[in-house]
């Protein structure tokens, strides 16, 4: 069984640098992306933050493979897709028809995976092969590279883990940046479906746009102490996350920054009173 183990894990890294090895080298290291994915509509529908999607996916250098953790992704332990082909999931009701027929058939890469869940220390990563691609990833992925031909993976959030662990975790996915693959966390910094505001579709509440702020100046300042420890900050950080699925793929990629990183903010607005569409892209 040993010997079993011992090879498959050499093939897997042999297949991993092959794949790598037969497209071009990256120049530099790959950037991150938090992205505030919002309302699945943003996948169709032509507007500000999609179109900064789509210009993201000119500006940065192509990515051999994306690796997205995505706030639908919510599961017991870690899991990796690793399938060849990933479904396109639609995980969510009351859209239009025309949001329920998109597909994205982006390939996915075993080899990558397994290479990926090697990395990982700090738990088993288990080789997933019924999940696909989630909204979080394919309605911000889909407007990037939108003929799907790059390999996409989802790498999925242990619910019963702290955000400490969370941005500890991230921190073993670093050499893949090196290796050409873009690792993008998808949720929202503020997301509170309970309270939303349809009479305020480009607003926030005052508490939002507090929180939020505060939220930026830590990231801007590298200060990720109070964003992993987020329920010191007050009430306004316990109303935008009441549940931290949204919010923890943010500290994925802080964790994986940098220290000489530059960091910057981009769609920075607030919808519904209680969604944060601001993201943040991290440059080595």
């Amino acid at each position: 069984m040993f010997t079993q183990v011992n090879t498959e894990s050499m093939n897997s890294i042999k297949a991993f640098e092959k794949f790598t090895n037969t497209l071009p080298e990256q120049e530099h290291t790959m950037p991150l992306l938090f992205i505030g994915h919002g309302s699945p509509m943003n996948g169709i529908e032509d507007n500000e933050f999609s179109h900064k999607w789509e210009q993201l996916g000119k500006e940065i250098p192509r990515p051999k493979a994306v690796l997205c953790i995505s706030a639908h992704w919510f599961t017991k332990g870690t899991h990796i897709t690793a399938m060849e082909n990933p479904q396109t999931i639609h995980d969510f009701g009351g859209f239009p028809k025309a949001l329920f027929d998109v597909q994205y058939p982006a390939p996915g890469n075993p080899a990558l995976a397994k290479e990926a869940a090697q990395l990982i220390h700090k738990t088993t990563v288990g080789l997933d092969h019924e999940w696909g691609l989630d909204h979080g990833t394919w309605s911000v992925v889909k407007r990037m590279y939108p003929e799907a031909t790059i390999p996409v993976l989802q790498l999925s959030i242990d619910y019963t883990k702290g955000p400490q662990y969370h941005y500890e975790l991230a921190k073993e996915l670093e050499s893949l940046r090196k290796k050409g693959v873009l690792i993008i966390g998808s949720g929202n910094m503020v997301h509170n479906l309970r309270i939303l505001d349809w009479q305020r579709p480009t607003t926030g509440y005052d508490w939002a746009v507090d929180i939020n702020e505060k939220f930026k100046e830590a990231i801007l300042s590298n200060n990720h102490t109070p964003l992993i420890n987020f329920e010191s900050l007050g009430q306004g950080a316990k109303l935008s996350i009441p549940t931290p699925e949204h919010y923890l793929p943010l500290l994925y990629i802080l964790g994986l920054k940098g220290g000489k990183d530059k960091v910057s903010i981009f769609n920075d607005k607030l919808a519904m009173g209680s969604i944060s569409m601001t993201s943040v892209k991290i440059d080595a």
